[in-house]
């Protein structure tokens, strides 16, 4: 069984820079890990993954150029790196994986949920 626990989230400025950790544990090997996040009242939203077998990356248009998304696989982790952060940016934020490795944007493809990690951006 793949458990996923993100950690990082909170309460930040406009203009300003986090880091999202999510901490896999269960047999990993082999999963894409991807980003999503909810906004209030809005569906869920791809916002990043990275593929294990060869850490192809892909983001959201929305999100392109300002996170980052890796992997330390000694640490079993996935972080994405938020800058240049603004308001639209609010949402909780979910760490995902995918037995099938295909860093899809489709939340459908994707087995494993975290609890997600609450982001909020002040203007």
């Amino acid at each position: 069984q793949v458990q996923l626990a993100e950690s990082g989230g909170g309460l930040v400025r406009a203009g300003d820079s986090l880091t999202l950790s999510c901490r896999a544990s269960g047999h990993t090997a082999g999963y894409a890990t991807g980003w999503f996040r909810q906004a209030p009242g809005k569906g869920r939203e791809f916002v990043a993954s990275i593929r294990w077998s060869d850490s192809r990356t892909y983001y959201a248009t929305s999100v392109q150029g300002r996170f980052t998304i890796s992997r330390d696989n000694a640490k079993n982790t996935v972080y994405l790196q938020m800058n240049s952060l603004n308001s639209e940016d609010t949402a909780v934020y979910y760490c995902t994986a995918d037995s099938l490795d295909g860093g899809s944007y489709a939340s459908a493809d994707y087995d494993y949920w975290g609890q997600g990690t609450q982001v909020t951006v002040s203007s």
